[in-house]
């Protein structure tokens, strides 16, 4: 399954890519995480390996985030592992104007097992569930 999503957001590329770029800052747009743990390499360069705990319902869900490409603005990309699940998600912030940017993240998803049945079914929630942190993220970057 592949899709893209974007987010327009109210603030200069150089304040967006700074709170992006900040581990702690994600809890404050991702509600559902529970821990952030870099357990190989270095936090935020490429290659490092971080263990993420979301508490999603009354279900725990545990991925594998591995950095590809750290090019901010232009490129941030990862892979995200969890059981039945492959995620690789490019990243990239577009300058608009001056107060203006652009998030697009384009998604490519490889399922197993059960959650494949899961993408069969209800292809359309994996990709709101994407769009819902997009529009956090935005209304955490404006609320700065």
């Amino acid at each position: 399954m592949k899709y893209t999503n974007e987010v327009i957001i109210k603030k200069p590329i150089d304040e967006v890519i700074e709170l992006f770029d900040n581990v702690e800052n994600m809890y404050q747009w991702q509600p559902e995480l529970q821990s952030f743990e870099t357990f190989e390499g270095i936090e935020g360069k490429e290659g490092a390996k971080s263990r993420l705990k979301y508490k999603m319902g009354s279900r725990d869900v545990e991925m594998i985030k591995t950095i590809l490409v750290k090019n901010l603005p232009k490129e941030f990309s990862g892979t995200y592992e969890a059981k039945g699940v492959f995620n690789e998600i490019k990243n990239s912030f577009i300058k608009i104007d001056d107060n203006t940017t652009k998030w697009v993240s384009e998604n490519v998803f490889h399922f197993s097992g059960f959650m494949k049945l899961m993408a069969f079914f209800m292809p359309g929630a994996f990709k709101k569930q994407s769009q819902k942190y997009l529009d956090l993220f935005k209304e955490f970057v404006e609320k700065q």
